[in-house]
């Protein structure tokens, strides 16, 4: 079995654990940020209206800055105001004012776990986090215990990005933060912490240091109300305490929680050795070929042939431009042949490949995806029968296009 951690990792010490609350919760109700789901949260309305704008909010700030969501989350409350509202909704809707936002699939998972709340459990959110993790589909740990402690006063911890680096510095937590040990630990203490009597308050309030304060780089340690409790601001501060132990010789090697022999303290770096990540794996490479088919609509304006995408998987269920993956090292020659063959299932007659107009190359990187779209342009003359056995598809003209549910990468297109 694994070594225990030492209690210095740990928040052992009942008065340390009310003065940390105290201090970081009279910082928050003054310096938090003014951010519309928290405006809305603290009006007067029931309980599940109140549950359905955390939310939201908690799955569009899923690996979203904030400043991008409060565009998206002011809209999205305006036209569906009650999980009723989305449940009614239908997935284009969805698509359409989730495009830009990226990962595609919150959105649907959101309208899904909605119309299960209306239609299975008439219409009452779960009050516990967990009962929110286990009967709504896209709600895991996390959002369920953000909703159950802002929403609802349940006295149950949160762990994100922002909670890991704060929690990884106040107890010099070295090892890889993403092994399941690690977040196990570190949830432990996001229950321990926790303000039975703010909750949610402080929750946020926690979050809110990571984001403005305890940042990844360059954070504004002066500025911290618990600095007084971080483990790593004592030891940049002070350096090594002799002849106390130091918490990175805690365990003689076995410590599950400090970083790796071969990973010693960087003075340099100070608070920010913490938190220790794993390498990320480098996103693969991918060529996609994709043509924008153009014709002169009826009104003279010109339009383009969007397709739906599958209903599952990347970018599901939203239109593009016809494409087609690529496999890497194509010549350009044979890259225009293999898109004209797909075109040509598309129109039901020949497209010569040397017609297509090569535009240029866009790059667009996911999260775990380096795409490349070659990018090819076709005039077409007089009018062309699409085959209804394939995927749904479209004539639009440009604003049409920019309405639709089309990702990032199509608008660079």
């Amino acid at each position: 079995a694994p070594a225990p951690p030492p209690a210095r990792h740990l928040f052992s010490d009942a008065a340390e654990v009310e003065a940390l609350r105290g201090n970081l919760l009279a910082w928050y109700d003054r310096c938090k940020r003014d951010l519309p789901w928290r405006a809305l949260a603290a009006t007067e309305m029931d309980a599940d209206r109140r549950g359905y704008a955390v939310w939201v909010s908690e799955i569009m700030l899923q690996q979203t800055q904030v400043a991008t969501v409060i565009d998206y989350y002011n809209r999205w409350m305006q036209k569906w105001p009650t999980l009723q509202a989305l449940a009614q909704a239908s997935l284009e809707e969805v698509n359409e004012l989730w495009a830009g936002l990226g990962y595609y699939s919150r959105g649907k998972r959101l309208q899904e776990a909605a119309r299960k709340v209306v239609s299975e459990l008439a219409g009452r959110m779960p009050r516990t986090a967990e009962d929110l993790q286990k009967l709504l589909p896209g709600v895991g740990r996390y959002t369920a215990g953000a909703i159950a402690s802002i929403s609802y006063g349940q006295a149950t911890g949160v762990v994100d990005g922002n909670v890991i680096r704060v929690l990884c510095r106040l107890r010099c937590i070295g090892a890889d933060s993403s092994s399941p040990a690690v977040i196990d630990q570190l949830w432990d203490m996001a229950n321990v912490l926790v303000d039975s009597s703010r909750p949610g308050d402080f929750n946020q309030a926690l979050m809110e240091l990571g984001a403005t304060v305890c940042v990844p780089k360059a954070p504004l340690c002066g500025k911290c109300p618990v600095k007084q409790h971080c483990q790593a601001w004592r030891r940049k501060l002070f350096g090594k305490p002799s002849p106390v132990p130091d918490v990175e010789d805690c365990g003689v090697g076995d410590c599950p929680l400090c970083p790796p022999a071969t990973e010693p303290w960087d003075s340099s770096l100070g608070v920010t050795n913490f938190p220790r990540k794993a390498a990320k794996k480098p996103p693969r490479a991918m060529r996609t070929a994709t043509c924008v088919l153009e014709r002169r609509g009826c009104h003279g304006a010109p339009e383009y042939l969007i397709v739906q995408r599958p209903s599952s998987g990347l970018l599901a269920g939203l239109w593009e431009f016809p494409s087609l993956p690529l496999a890497q090292d194509l010549q350009e020659e044979k890259e225009r042949e293999e898109l004209a063959d797909h075109l040509q299932a598309w129109m039901g007659q020949p497209v010569a490949a040397k017609g297509l107009q090569f535009i240029g190359e866009v790059i667009h990187i996911f999260s775990h995806i380096h795409q490349t779209y070659v990018v090819y342009s076709l005039h077409l003359d007089g009018d062309v029968t699409l085959d209804p056995a394939l995927s749904p598809s479209r004539w639009v003209v440009e604003d049409e296009f920019h309405a639709s549910a089309v990702s990032t990468a199509m608008k660079k297109v």
